[in-house]
């Protein structure tokens, strides 16, 4: 009986073991044919990626006609490194000025307009009579000091006629010295009164000139905007009423920005171009500001020209400054440099054994930049080759011709 139940047992522990080792093996085949169902899709997905691949690579080579399995060198154009003096210009708006520019004002307070003698656009010289301004009480100050001045003229040769007489009695030993003395006292003070009233007509006649408004400097009358009748004083709020432009001294004047400061200095060569008249000048900066103007933060500049009639205040200018100049300097067309994470670069040309040539990448430290010329501190030397057109498209070592096959 006890072996009965012994075998039983092991019957139902083998059964078991059995059925859990059945099902151990399924779920282990299942697992092995899910993988391999993944690995055919991923082969797919791989041969579709090859293809797609192998396509673009045999677009590139038909297109890349410097693909190395067509064994055709891509065309460029090339030039030779240049040596030359490089300068550097700072471009600017300008203004054309006047030395001898003047605002004419009255040298009085001014007053009433009696003639006015100039017309706009006129050609006056210095010193030449502008205006008359009202000079009535002027006049009369003038008369009056005048009627004085012959009063005390005629006080004093009595008096000194009357010390004649008396210096001749004293003379001959008749009267007293008092009288000798009261006399003399009398004809210095009149001298006196006569000095002061004398000064007094020309104040008072210099008062009445200032009625005549002259020129200071000889030029166009540029404005005039003043009428009989109404009150000359030189400046309004509309401006000045009359202005006198010499243009036979003219100058550029133009707006520098603070940066600039420690770059310009007095003679530092200027070219100017005045546009509406197709002028050119060469000049060298003459004045430069100690100021900076509060609004912009710059200084001014300024640089003389010579007269022209057909140049005229206030027309517009483009002034270029040279600010900066390199004798002997390697230059290169500006556009060829280009740039990546290590740095700026060209494409030279390197002929090999075989006489074939290719392109080789130069890194290369730039300098300063004007118009389309790029200064090159370091990287290239004189009478290399540089790649100026289809530098774009090729890559360091790759195989090039400057002429069409």
């Amino acid at each position: 009986m006890k072996h009965t139940s012994t075998l039983l047992w092991a019957l139902v522990m083998l059964v078991t073991l059995t059925a859990c080792g059945g099902k151990s093996k399924k779920e282990n085949n299942a697992t092995i044919s899910g993988k391999k169902v993944e690995l055919e899709k991923l082969k797919k997905t791989n041969e579709k990626t090859e293809a797609a691949i192998k396509k673009l690579q045999d677009e590139l080579a038909l297109m890349d006609t410097a693909n190395g399995k067509t064994g055709v060198a891509k065309l460029v154009a090339v030039q030779p490194v240049a040596v030359e003096n490089f300068k550097h210009f700072i471009e600017l708006r300008g203004k054309v000025d006047a030395d001898n520019i003047s605002y004419v004002s009255p040298r009085g307070m001014g007053g009433q307009v009696k003639a006015v003698y100039v017309k706009q656009g006129q050609h006056v010289n210095k010193g030449q009579l502008l205006l008359r301004l009202d000079d009535a009480i002027a006049r009369q100050q003038v008369a009056a000091v005048r009627q004085q001045t012959e009063g005390i003229k005629t006080q004093l040769a009595l008096a000194k006629n009357v010390y004649e007489r008396q210096k001749n009695l004293w003379d001959k030993g008749i009267g007293t010295e008092v009288q000798l003395l009261t006399s003399k006292s009398n004809v210095e003070s009149l001298e006196a009164q006569l000095k002061s009233v004398q000064e007094q007509v020309k104040l008072a006649s210099e008062q009445m000139n200032t009625a005549n408004v002259y020129s200071d400097v000889s030029g166009i009358a540029d404005i005039v905007n003043i009428k009989v009748g109404e009150i000359f004083q030189g400046m309004t709020a509309n401006g000045p009423q009359i202005k006198i432009v010499n243009t036979n001294s003219l100058k550029v004047v133009t707006n520098i920005a603070e940066n600039y400061i420690t770059k310009l200095h007095l003679g530092s060569p200027v070219d100017i171009h005045i546009q509406d008249v197709n002028l050119d000048f060469n000049s060298t900066i003459s004045f430069v500001g100690q100021s900076l103007d509060p609004n912009n933060f710059g200084f001014v500049a300024e640089a003389k020209i010579p007269s022209n009639k057909f140049l005229k205040p206030n027309q517009s200018a483009i002034v270029r400054i040279q600010d900066y100049t390199a004798n002997n300097a390697i230059v290169v067309p500006a556009n060829t440099v280009q740039s990546d994470d290590k740095g700026k670069y060209v494409y030279v040309v390197q002929k090999l054994n075989d006489g074939k040539m290719v392109a080789r990448r130069k890194d290369v430290n730039t300098g300063e930049v004007y118009a389309d010329k790029m200064e090159i501190k370091t990287g290239l030397v004189a009478g290399e080759q540089i790649i100026t057109e289809g530098y774009q498209t090729i890559y360091d070592g790759q195989q090039i011709t400057t002429a069409a096959q």
